[in-house]
């Protein structure tokens, strides 16, 4: 439970971070230091988004094959069903860290040219 809090309470901390210095003035020198800030923080969050999402469809997965290989040893003969069932709940799971993919590749895109926010800083 603590270190549910503490995920729970870092994760608020950055997304409240990022939003902050997206909110700041476009032309102040505060908001171009603020863009590379917001590079590294697309960049951390990208990588935390996918490591989370593989984390959670891996465990997803191994309850399910579990589950599957429970019910196949208790009843032999519906063992088809079941892993045709299994099968598709392995897709469906599968394709939640396929969409948090695609989520951080377009954060990833959205990250400005770290060249121009380097110049705009010196």
């Amino acid at each position: 439970m603590r270190k549910t809090r503490l995920i729970g309470s870092l994760t608020a901390i950055l997304v409240l971070g990022m939003a902050s210095m997206a909110l700041a003035a476009q032309g102040s020198p505060q908001a171009q230091a603020a863009g590379v800030w917001i590079f590294f923080g697309i960049a951390i969050a990208c990588g935390f988004g996918i490591g989370v999402a593989a984390m959670g469809t891996g465990i997803g997965m191994g309850n399910a094959i579990n589950g599957a290989l429970q019910g196949t040893a208790r009843n032999p003969e519906a063992g088809g069903k079941i892993m045709t069932t299994m099968i598709i709940g392995l897709a469906l799971i599968e394709s939640l860290c396929i969409y948090a993919l695609v989520i951080c590749f377009i954060m990833v895109f959205k990250i400005p040219d770290f060249a121009s926010i380097v110049d705009k800083l010196f």
